[in-house]
């Protein structure tokens, strides 16, 4: 998986371009800025844009090459974030360390993401915010080599796991649709996603 994902981040141009994602952008100009950690945040865009807007930023990803590309970004846009290269196992941050979490197409292993989500869930603070997009079941029908996702469809969400995962949260808003991407050279076109919002008790 590493190295899938250091081939791809290794290209001059960022795979699923500089931009942030829209519906991460929508929502985290709905709350007040703090602190904010962005696992599997491959090359860096959404931590970027987070930070551009007054966000103290953590991120990690698996990718060497992916920081790399993160740090380019950062550095382009004259700010700082904090970006370890680690596995979920491994992190260090505290219980509660953070005011919000963005899960942005964080697609782990399909024998791993219940447990995974459970986890990152301990370092967001009560009241904190989570913020998820990610493809849906039902992305299966749209993928072609513009338009990726996970091959396997466990690796897929639907609304019921999203519920049982984040279990002790608040719904603010949980909603599978369809959705035009225009993301760099691999989220192009149209795909079924989930969009989840929520507020841990």
């Amino acid at each position: 998986m590493k190295e899938k994902w250091d081939e791809r981040y290794s290209a001059k141009e960022f795979a699923y371009g500089e931009q942030p994602n829209n519906y991460l952008k929508e929502q985290l100009l709905k709350i007040p800025t703090g602190t904010i950690l962005f696992p599997a945040e491959g090359e860096g865009r959404n931590a970027v844009y987070a930070a551009t807007i007054g966000w103290s930023v953590s991120a990690f990803d698996i990718s060497v090459e992916g920081r790399k590309k993160a740090i380019q970004l950062a550095d382009k846009h004259h700010i700082n974030i904090n970006y370890e290269v680690t596995e979920i196992q491994s992190l260090t941050y505290q219980i509660n360390q953070f005011d919000a979490i963005a899960l942005i197409y964080a697609h782990f292993p399909a024998d791993a993401k219940s447990s995974y989500h459970k986890i990152l869930a301990t370092f967001l603070r009560p009241g904190g915010i989570l913020i998820f997009e990610a493809f849906s079941k039902k992305h299966f029908e749209f993928m072609n080599k513009n338009m990726g996702g996970p091959k396997e469809i466990d690796m897929l969400f639907s609304i019921d796991e999203l519920k049982s995962d984040f279990y002790n949260f608040e719904i603010i808003e949980l909603v599978e649709q369809e959705i035009e991407l225009n993301e760099g050279q691999f989220h192009i076109g149209k795909g079924s996603v989930i969009r989840f919002v929520g507020r841990k008790l």
